[in-house]
Formats: structure tokens, sequence, C-alpha cells
């Protein structure tokens, strides 16, 4: 029952899912991708680190400073990690999850397995 738009182009980081009634953005993330910690799916390439090493923390460095925009601009930002969907049991607790965060007060918050 929630009013939604995807891909808002005029707000910092393009948020997959915005919220505008609730000033809500969004963000799915690949846990590889955006060096999720401590997550199984997000372990470093063995062959040229020092590229991956660069190339993922220039990711992480942008999402923060996406976060810290969107917060400016008095939006509250979700991030939901890729290994919140991979497994049967993760997914069908993630409506749950995600309903108790939009109706929290939370400004920032993460969903993960």
């Amino acid at each position: 029952g929630y009013r939604y738009r995807l891909h808002r182009r005029d707000l910092p980081g393009a948020p997959d899912i915005v919220m505008p009634g609730k000033k809500i953005a969004i963000f799915v993330h690949g846990c590889f991708w955006h060096k999720h910690g401590g997550c199984r799916l997000a372990q470093m390439p063995s062959t040229r680190p020092e590229f991956w090493v660069e190339k993922l923390g220039a990711n992480v460095a942008r999402d923060k400073k996406v976060i810290c925009l969107l917060q400016e601009q008095g939006w509250r930002v979700l991030l939901v990690w890729e290994c919140a969907t991979k497994s049967l049991e993760h997914l069908e607790s993630l409506p749950c999850a995600l309903a108790n965060w939009i109706e929290s007060d939370n400004s920032l918050g993460e969903i993960s397995a």
C-alpha cells in the first residue's frame, strides 16, 4: 500500500526506490560491489587486488557521500543488502522488515542477512 517511484535521477545517487510522501530513499546494494562488511558475498578477488581495492573503496566513499547529501535534504535512507534476498527464509521476512523500518523514525537503516 506504499506509493513509490523508481530511480529518481533528480536525487543524489538516483535511489532504487523512492517514497516521496515519506521522504524515504531505498538503495538495494550488491554485497560485492558495495563491500558489505563481514558478508560472504563480499569476498575480495585474488586477481588484481590493487584495482579492486581502489574500485570498491571508491564505491563505498560515493555511497557515504550520497547518504549524507540525502540526509542533509531531509531524506531517510535505507540500505537493503543483496544477501537479504538470497535465501527463502530471508526473503519471507523482508516485507515485514521493510514495513517496520518505514514506519519507524530512524533516519538511516540497513537490512541484511
